[in-house]
Order: C-alpha cells, then structure tokens, then sequence
C-alpha cells in the first residue's frame, strides 16, 4: 500500500494548520494499492517522541476498503468511526509538542476483518495489527515556536 498527502511532505515540518497552534484540523491524505482482499482500513497517528510515552492524536476504523481518501479537515468516509483519543475526544488532535521537534506517525491498515466493535484507545494497536493484511506509513515532524 501507499500513502500520501497533499498537505504533508514526508519527513518535512508539518504546516501549523494542521496543529494546535492553527486551526487544528486534520491533513489531506490519500492511499492506493489497497489489498483486494482487505475487508476495512483503520488509520492511527501517533508521536512517539511525547514526554508521557506514545501520544495517541486519532484513532480510525471502519474506513470502506473502496475509499482512496480524506480530504483536509474531513469528512470522514461514510461508516467510519473514531476512537477518543489521548487528548480525550473522539477526533483528530493535531500536533501540539510541549518542547523540541517530534514526530508523527500517519499509519494506515488494510484489515481482513469489519464489524469491529469495542475498540478503546488501549487495545486499537494490537486489535488492528492483529488484523493487518498490509500497512503504509507518511511522517512528518512539527516543533512549536
């Protein structure tokens, strides 16, 4: 699979839109080479460069395997669903360091299974990993000024 965004620059500094410190809004991204097979993507973006441990920023499933993207912002695909996170909402939280240049991690999965259900914060990684036909990955790094 692949993954990429109109918004983002592998490896680059993400724009300050897509943070706290702009309007906190979630980036363009698109994907291809979804396995046939795949029955549902589920999409996490994390940093794990945070003082506290692994920051979890959102959490996606149920994404349609036919969808080939999102546009900035959202709308989410129909029949996707959030999982609140670690800022303690049920959507995107954008990049917001407390110091230094981090990373973040944009991972998409194709899953062999649908229907998901009870997925918390906690146990998202290990269900969707157990799950994955394949998996894609963009990062990008951001430090507030």
């Amino acid at each position: 699979m692949k993954l990429w965004s109109d918004d983002l620059e592998p490896g680059r500094p993400i724009p300050s839109r897509f943070t706290c410190d702009g309007q906190n809004v979630s980036p363009h991204l698109a994907w291809s080479d979804v396995p046939p097979e795949a029955r549902s993507l589920a999409l996490i973006c994390h940093d794990p460069d945070a003082p506290v441990g692994d920051w979890i920023h959102w959490l996606v499933y149920e994404i349609p395997p036919e969808t080939t993207g999102i546009p900035s912002g959202g709308p989410l695909p129909a029949g996707a669903r959030e999982v609140v996170n670690d800022f303690g909402y049920a959507r995107y939280g954008g990049p917001c360091p407390p110091s230094g240049t981090h990373r973040y991690f944009f991972i998409l999965f194709a899953l062999k299974e649908r229907g998901l259900s009870g997925l918390t914060k906690a146990s998202f990684r290990d269900r969707v990993s157990g799950l994955a036909l394949a998996k894609a990955e963009l990062m990008g790094t951001y430090s507030r000024r």
